[in-house]
């Protein structure tokens, strides 16, 4: 019976000086740069649209870059690669990152940045209540995915995988 909040099962034998490919390149120094100039080309696309003021524009690149780093990092598990005999499978790439140690600097990094984009946002509504909340919503659904306390959690079985359920 499926139940609302269920925890995956805990990656067995694991060596720390192994490289999982599927997570490594996010603590490349380039990744960083990537990160930021997504968020300026976003909001240089957003920008060129005839129609979009600088609040709409900026409301859009928070909820885009949002949606990016929640799909990206929390909506997809396993990985492409056959590394470790399968025990990435049941784990999104935030979980694989850092061979799921908290508190990396890379892992600050994607926690800071949505928080960054976030003030830039609401700075530029003119802090409007409406857009606020628009832009806090989004902000808040990858900042919950992110917490040590969500690390292997699922709610409503979402991403579980096949072999998760009893």
């Amino acid at each position: 019976m499926r139940t609302l909040v269920q925890r995956v099962a805990s990656v067995a034998n694991l060596n720390e000086h192994s490289i999982n490919p599927n997570s490594h390149w996010v603590n490349l120094k380039g990744s960083w740069t990537t990160n930021i100039v997504v968020i300026i080309a976003l909001r240089l696309v957003f920008g060129t649209v005839p129609w979009t003021t600088p609040e709409l524009s900026w409301t859009l690149t928070n909820l885009s870059y949002c949606l990016f780093q929640y799909i990206m990092f929390h909506g997809i598990i396993g990985t492409p690669f056959e590394v470790n005999q399968g025990a990435y499978d049941n784990l999104t790439l935030w979980e694989q990152m850092d061979n799921g140690e908290q508190y990396t600097p890379t892992k600050k990094f994607l926690t800071v940045v949505p928080i960054i984009v976030f003030l830039i946002s609401t700075h530029y509504s003119n802090y409007d209540v409406a857009t606020f909340i628009i832009n806090f919503t989004a902000v808040l659904i990858v900042l919950i995915a992110k917490l040590p306390a969500f690390h292997r959690v699922r709610f409503f079985g979402i991403n579980m995988g096949q072999n998760e359920f009893n």
